[in-house]
Parts: structure tokens; C-alpha cells; sequence
């Protein structure tokens, strides 16, 4: 799925990745449970299986390396073809469901961010089926997640690939004016298209139709009326009624206040055939998801098979965590700290083993260190020479074995 990318802290310190560590293992839990299996593709790409699919990614952003046998390479600037590109190859029937999960790092360059050329998507890609079903499943798996995630203030924008596509055939513009029109509506740019088109041999009634799609934005109800003015084909509305089962579904799951309507939605990836979307979230300038259906990749490697899939744009999501305070605090406390006098270390060594072993988390510290420092934690364990002592709760006991440890902070946790 496609990615631009600001300039991030990642990383910045360890809190940060604790954060985003939380925040890639809520995505990879949603994902899980509506039926998706991660899986993984390789860093280094053939730079001829992305250079000879059509609709892929920008060649002059690909980051090329060259291997010891002269042959040119590429480091993973796209997951959803790799991916394609396997299924189609394990599966010899259509008759199938495949969901797929992945949380991996793409590689871009741009000559607007010469210093940003690594970014993490954690995206979807389901194989087998092509119903509005489907689609507003993987919609609402979307908008789900965004949930868990505590974002109160979202919208996904869905569009559809065919609807422009079709529209614009009918004007026979070369490579150079479509691109520029495209570039044109996606910044709802009305003035200029305007003086674009009627440069253009073009009959008015179809220039009023292409002036019309960057206004198709909004409320559904609202936009669906009003793109049943401009439809001039049976395809069109083919496309229109693609887009109300779809949104009539997303209605029946009740989450239709998320979700608006942009028949001016173009993406860069040509390989999209069917719905288009994208999410957005309070602070963020783009996008933090995008995806749709691409039903005729598969084609390109020899089998078709209908698809559809999103990606999370990891960073922007931590971005927005952060900028909205939505970040659960750090719990830098540990479960158990224990303390011990060199006469005692052999027993306090293996009592921290022990409770290791039953998924404690336990720091040991010999009294006789010099750069000893005080720690939080509820749990505190001095071995002395005396005596044994637990701390649990500001409750004081005595103890002899470890699994009397184990007991007496249960049994705390109870009162």
C-alpha cells in the first residue's frame, strides 16, 4: 500500500519504543481476530518484478542496490505485490479465502524528504472473494482498530477506482493532461480545472461532469445524489451501486458516523480496481491508513484473483498517539526486586531463577554494591543473614522457600 512520509522521532528514546512496541501488538491482536495470519517477504526484492508491474510503485523512489552477481535489487518499497505475487503462486484454485496480516518496514525515497526512506506499515491483504461484504469487513477492521487505539475524532474516505476511471475515458486526455487533472482534484484545485479543460477538446456536458467529481465529497446520502447527475454509463452506475451495498453493510456493523464519501479520491497505485479508502485522524496531515481493492494484480502474475487490503502507517499512528495524549503511562515498575548478602547469594540467585520461570519479572541486587539505588516496586525480597523478609503491598512477612514468594504475593493481590 502506498506511504509518504514526514519527518518522525522513531525511536527517540526507550518510552517511545515501549509505546510503539504497545501499539504494533494492538494492531497485530485486531488483525488476529478477524481470521488474519501474519506472514513476511524478504527485505531484498528483484527490481525487475517491481519495474515490470503495471500501477506500481514510482521507480525513481525505489532504493536499488546491486549484489555480488551484478544483479539489481530493491529494498522492499511495497508489500501488497511481494505478497500477490506468493499467493498467486501457492494457489492453484480460486476457490479460496486467504487472509494475511504483516507488520513490516517499506523503503522510499523522494526528492521532497531526501533523508525519510524507512517507514513501518502494518497492513491486511485478503485474497478469494469480491462482494460488499467483504469490502465493509475489511472497511470495519479498519475502523475497529482505530478504536482500540482510543481515537475519538476519525473518518475514513471511501471512493472508488472505476468511477473517475471511467469518466475520464470518455475524454481521451493523454498521459501528461491526466495526470495533471489527477493531481488537480486530489487538491480540490477548481479553478484550474476549469482552465485545464477548456483548453481540452471536450463536450460540455462531460467537462461539467469532471468539474463535478472534487465536490463529490461528504455526507454519503448527499454525495450519492448528487453523482447520479453526472453518471454517463452503465458502468458508472455499476460503480455507484458498489459504493451503497458497501455502505449500506458498514450501517448494519453501526459504524456509518465514521464514514464519508470522496469521488475524488484518486490513489497512486494504478493497481487498485474496485473500492478505495483512507483514514484520518486529529493532527495528522495525511493519511494513516490506505487501501482498496485490487483485483487485477493478480492477472500480472498468472492468476487472477480477486483481492483486497489496507496498511496502517505505523509512525503517523504514533505520531497521533503522542500529539493526543493517548498513550498509556510506562509502567517502569518491576514485579519483584530482590536484595541479598553475599552469605546469601547462591539461595537469592536461585529464587530469582525460579520465579523467572513462572513469568515474573525480577531484578536481583547484592547489598555489598556501591552503586546500589532504590527501585520501584510492590514486591521488595531482602535475604539476610537472619532472616528472609517479603515486602508485599507494605505488608511484611517472612518466608524460607520461593514458592512461599510465589503465594504470599498472590494472596496479596486477593485482599
Amino acid at each position: 500500500m502506498q506511504r509518504y512520509i514526514t519527518e518522525t522521532n522513531r525511536n527517540k528514546n526507550v518510552e517511545d519504543f515501549q509505546m510503539r512496541d504497545d501499539l504494533i501488538a494492538t494492531l497485530k491482536n485486531r488483525f488476529t481476530t478477524y481470521g488474519y495470519r501474519q506472514v513476511q517477504t524478504s527485505t531484498f526484492e528483484n527490481y525487475d518484478m517491481y519495474s515490470d508491474i503495471i500501477g506500481t510503485v514510482n521507480k525513481d523512489e525505489m532504493i536499488k542496490v546491486i549484489d555480488t552477481t551484478g544483479k539489481v535489487l530493491v529494498l522492499r518499497p511495497d508489500v501488497t505485490i511481494p505478497i500477490t505475487r506468493i499467493t498467486a503462486a501457492n494457489q492453484n484454485s480460486n476457490d479460496f479465502n486467504q487472509r494475511l496480516f504483516y507488520v513490516l518496514d517499506i523503503f522510499r525515497q523522494s526528492s521532497g524528504l531526501p533523508n525519510q526512506k524507512e517507514s513501518t506499515q502494518a497492513g491486511v491483504e485478503f485474497f478469494g472473494e469480491n462482494t460488499p461484504e467483504i469490502d465493509s469487513e475489511v472497511i470495519m477492521l479498519a475502523i475497529h482498530t482505530l478504536k482500540d487505539l482510543n481515537f475519538r475524532n476519525f473518518k475514513i474516505e471511501i471512493g472508488h477506482a472505476g468511477f473517475f476511471k471511467e469518466l475520464i475515458q470518455q475524454a481521451s486526455l493523454s498521459e501528461q493532461e491526466l495526470e495533471l487533472l489527477q493531481t488537480l482534484i486530489q487538491s480540490k484545485n477548481i479553478t484550474e480545472i476549469e482552465l485545464l479543460l477548456n483548453d481540452l477538446p471536450i463536450e460540455e456536458e462531460l467537462q461539467t461532469a469532471i468539474q463535478t467529481i472534487p465536490m463529490l465529497y461528504g455526507e454519503p446520502a448527499s454525495v450519492i445524489q448528487q453523482a447520479e447527475k453526472i453518471i454517463r454509463s452503465d458502468k458508472m452506475q455499476q460503480v455507484l451501486h458498489n459504493l451503497i451495498d458497501v455502505y449500506e453493510v458498514l450501517k448494519d456493523y453501526g459504524v456509518d458516523d465514521y464514514v464519508i464519501f470522496n469521488l475524488g479520491l484518486i490513489n497512486n497505485m494504478n493497481y487498485y480496481s474496485g473500492i478505495i479508502f483512507q483514514g484520518f485522524v486529529d493532527q495528522v496531515g495525511q493519511p494513516v491508513l490506505m487501501g482498496g481493492r485490487y483485483d487485477n494484480l493478480g492477472k500480472q502474475f498468472n492468476n487472477a484473483m480477486p483481492a483486497i487490503g489496507f496498511a496502517f502507517e505505523v509512525d503517523f499512528l504514533q505520531q497521533a498517539i503522542q500529539q493526543q495524549g493517548l498513550a498509556e503511562p510506562v509502567d517502569q515498575a518491576v514485579d519483584i526486586i530482590i536484595y541479598y548478602t553475599k552469605e546469601k547469594q547462591k539461595e537469592a540467585l536461585k529464587a530469582a531463577y525460579e520465579l523467572r520461570n513462572q513469568n515474573y519479572q525480577v531484578l536481583t541486587f547484592s547489598k555489598a554494591s556501591s552503586s546500589l539505588k532504590p527501585l520501584s516496586s510492590i514486591n521488595i525480597v531482602n535475604y539476610e543473614e537472619e532472616q528472609n523478609i517479603l515486602f508485599s503491598n507494605n505488608k511484611k512477612h517472612t518466608f524460607s522457600e520461593t514458592k512461599e514468594i510465589i503465594s504470599l504475593i498472590e494472596s496479596t493481590k486477593e485482599d
